[in-house]
């Protein structure tokens, strides 16, 4: 007997389109939930049904537990699919399904709540035989304890928040000087991400690789395993680019790895989708970490080389089904390689971004898959996770399926945010990643902060682009309302003399001169770098043109004196400053401390009155889950503070003034 055929989806995003989407080829009717925020965001419009939860913060709306089960409740459906983060991994929230009634597409309580400690569940999978990485994990342990083991341990060492994950309350050590700072900054910061100041130590694996196993339980008893990821191009513990199969593990590793998982999964007697994360070391050995009692957001690579619909496995485990298959019938096949898009700047420190989309062009090619839940259009809210799609591509082999990844990402188009596109083209044509010879230290092996910048810069060719894209759809638009003939364009009695322009881009103000020579072709100057372009169209979004002769492609987008331009590596957007007022001055050495973005105050750390020095934290902001501190930018008196914990600002609000002190 079926214990439902209408189901919630507890998230937002591109994972509640993605759960949709199988839920209706499955037969199911679906209900999506949203915030003030994502009143008209895809996944509502997806859904059959749709129920409004509250205000656009999370915590009034997606992380409340009486509202999802009021909302299920109200739209008749009997199960609730919790996607991943938010309460995917809330034992309190698999419990009040549980009490209401509802069927929780996911495991128990019990075993969420074993797993979501790392104390607890390192000791559970000692006592089963997992192997662990060697540390300390006494309850309640103080500083001076912890300091005290970190000796016995040896360094390095990681200091971990016993609950939660995402990087949060993690830090790695490297010698005894540093252990006591690192303790009050993970501890701080764990007791503000997961209300939990508890702490563990372990011994810090070097040139490790992050190697998951997906598992799969029913309530039958039967446990299988999918094969592994390899998530270990990583930043600040979060994963950007995730394969399988992993290139370092070989049949005869996967087996045991697959086996050790297995019994991890019996062990707790878990029940419907897991994974197992290890650290794998140059050696062969590898060493649980945790695990994750969800979805992940990776799992589309295991189902591209399995052909399995990971979703739909956990809508027939929650079925009370059987597994549809034994571990002799699961079977691997070519590669895939995921990336995650985020709307984010990696050359402002991965500063989140929020906006309104106005360009949103996805590639439609062999072996691609986009896995999104946004459109054009929308305004990207500051509320959740920067993430905004998955770009999955799949081959026969690993090479293939970089290189379609690659092209895909170079067609794929976003204007309106700044996203990590060239970052994730740089991860992927590097030699590094291309070899598949790489740990979790790529990114400041390979994409240290000096590279990023260089990635985002501006260059004199885009510039002469951006320029020409201006002042010739600028010529069209006065030949259209002149009515002249197309070969007229540009055309005047003193057209050889150039016209200067000033192009404002990430790096400021830039001086390009731009000389018509015919309707078609111009001669650009930027900087030191002289090009000859001819526009070869220039329509429907798209830049066709010829530098030198040689025959190129971009898209754009012009909104007023600005144009979006991106080439192929990445969105950038320049404006035309020409005619311009100077700038007031304001930012750094002003002692007027704006916003960055939209966002939530965490903590104001001043007063009117107070004296302040440079580098002093002012106010913590959060914005799309990550934390933002303002810093006094000059010695002086605090003026002003108008913000207050608790309260939400939007970007470039005035936040707190200082009195400058001589």
């Amino acid at each position: 007997m079926e214990r439902f055929n209408k189901v919630l989806i507890a998230n937002r995003g591109e994972i509640a389109v993605r759960v949709i989407r199988t839920c209706k080829r499955l037969g199911y009717r679906t209900v999506a939930v949203f915030s003030e925020a994502d009143r008209d965001a895809p996944h509502v419009l997806a859904a059959d049904e749709a129920v409004p939860i509250g205000p656009s913060p999370a915590k009034e709306s997606y992380l409340v537990i009486d509202k999802l089960i009021g909302a299920a409740k109200a739209s008749g459906a009997q199960a609730i699919h919790p996607g991943y983060g938010f309460l995917s991994e809330n034992a309190a929230f698999s419990r009040a399904c549980k009490d209401a009634g509802l069927v929780f597409i996911g495991p128990d309580a019990e075993a969420i709540t074993l797993m979501g400690n790392k104390r607890q569940a390192k000791l559970r999978m000692l006592a089963a035989g997992v192997p662990c990485i060697p540390g300390y994990e006494a309850t309640d342990a103080d500083d001076a304890a912890l300091v005290a083991e970190g000796e016995r341990i040896g360094f390095p060492l990681m200091v971990k928040a016993a609950s939660g994950g995402g990087g949060r309350g993690m830090r790695w050590v490297h010698e005894p000087s540093q252990l006591p700072a690192a303790l009050k900054g993970a501890r701080s910061e764990a007791t503000n991400a997961f209300g939990s100041g508890e702490l563990i130590l372990e011994r810090a694996v070097v040139n490790a690789r992050h190697v998951e196993i997906q598992v799969f339980a029913d309530e039958h008893g039967n446990v299988v395993h999918l094969g592994e990821r390899d998530c270990s191009v990583q930043r600040r513990h979060q994963k950007i680019v995730e394969e399988s199969p992993s290139p370092a593990v070989s049949a005869q590793l996967r087996e045991r790895m697959g086996q050790v998982a297995a019994t991890a999964a019996k062990a707790i007697a878990y029940k419907g989708a897991g994974t197992l994360e290890f650290l794998l070391a140059p050696s062969g050995e590898f060493y649980f970490m945790e695990m994750n009692t969800r979805l992940q957001v990776e799992h589309p690579v295991t189902e591209q080389v399995t052909g399995l619909d990971l979703v739909e496995w956990q809508l027939r485990v929650a079925q009370g089904e059987p597994l549809p298959l034994s571990q002799r019938d699961i079977t691997w096949k070519g590669h895939a390689i995921e990336v995650r898009l985020c709307a984010e700047d990696p050359a402002n420190q991965y500063a989140p971004r929020a906006g309104r989309l106005l360009t949103w062009r996805l590639p439609a090619r062999e072996g691609i898959r986009i896995d999104h839940g946004v459109r054009e259009g929308q305004d990207i809210p500051p509320f959740y996770d920067s993430m905004q799609a998955k770009v999955i591509a799949s081959g026969v082999d690993r090479e293939m399926a970089r290189r379609r990844l690659v092209e895909a990402l170079r067609e794929l188009t976003v204007f309106g945010v700044t996203t990590n596109k060239a970052l994730l083209l740089h991860v992927l044509e590097s030699e590094a990643f291309r070899s598949g010879a790489y740990d979790t230290g790529f990114i400041g092996q390979h994409a240290e902060a000096s590279v990023v910048e260089r990635l985002y810069e501006t260059r004199p060719r885009e510039r002469a682009l951006a320029a020409v894209a201006l002042f010739h759809d600028e010529a069209q638009q006065l030949a259209r309302s002149g009515g002249l003939d197309a070969s007229l364009v540009n055309w005047n009695t003193a057209h050889r003399h150039p016209v200067s322009m000033t192009l404002e881009d990430s790096q400021g103000d830039a001086k390009v001169s731009v000389r018509p020579v015919s309707s078609e072709r111009y001669e650009v100057v930027t900087g030191d770098d002289a090009l000859d372009i001819t526009v070869r169209g220039l329509a429907d979004g798209v830049f066709d043109f010829a530098v030198a002769g040689a025959r190129g492609r971009a898209r754009y987008l012009r909104t007023g004196d600005s144009v979006w331009l991106d080439a192929g590596d990445g969105a950038r957007q320049l404006t035309d400053a020409t005619f311009r007022p100077p700038k007031p001055a304001e930012g750094v050495g002003t002692g007027r401390l704006l916003a960055p973005m939209d966002g939530r105050i965490l903590r104001v750390d001043t007063k009117p009155g107070a004296s302040v020095k440079p580098g002093d934290v002012l106010v913590v902001l959060e914005a799309m889950k990550m934390e933002f501190q303002l810093v006094a930018d000059l010695p002086g008196i605090v003026e002003a503070v108008n913000a207050s914990p608790g309260g939400q600002v939007s970007a470039k609000q005035l936040l707190v003034v200082l009195k400058p002190q001589g």
